[in-house]
């Protein structure tokens, strides 16, 4: 008996999408409006009918296709794709911020006093009013 996993297995991709999602089978069944045992028997379905899958993909975020083309080997591609893309950007660990830190704060301090007197004015006129 084989122990490989099937590269076409849907109840596979779907519990790993779910996972990668940080998902419990729990939350998927809730939002799917069934039992976390049905979940867990889809996850072990090797095929799954295709409406059944768009109600999941719903659930998940993403759509049936992506379950279907899902597979680890793409993923890990991806990431690293991202991964290698965020290291030649200004974003990474090492990055430097090109703007004066202490100027964004005051400036954020200006933008609230401004706010506060908007509202002193809006409500000095309210009493007025009355």
């Amino acid at each position: 008996m084989s122990t490989a996993i099937k590269p076409n297995h849907i109840g596979r991709k779907i519990s790993r999408i779910r996972e990668l999602r940080d998902m419990k089978q729990e939350a998927l069944a809730q939002a799917l409006g069934m039992s976390q045992q049905t979940i867990s028997t889809i996850e072990n379905s090797e095929t799954i009918d295709d409406e059944k899958l768009a109600e999941i993909a719903k659930a998940l975020g993403v759509t049936a296709e992506a379950i279907k083309g899902f597979s680890e080997e793409n993923m890990i591609t991806y990431f690293n794709t991202f991964n290698e893309a965020v290291s030649n950007s200004n974003f990474g660990p090492n990055s430097t911020c090109n703007f004066n830190r202490l100027d964004k704060v005051v400036e954020l301090y200006e933008r609230l006093v401004l706010a506060e007197k908007e509202k002193v004015e809006y409500l000095e006129k309210l009493l007025k009013e009355k």
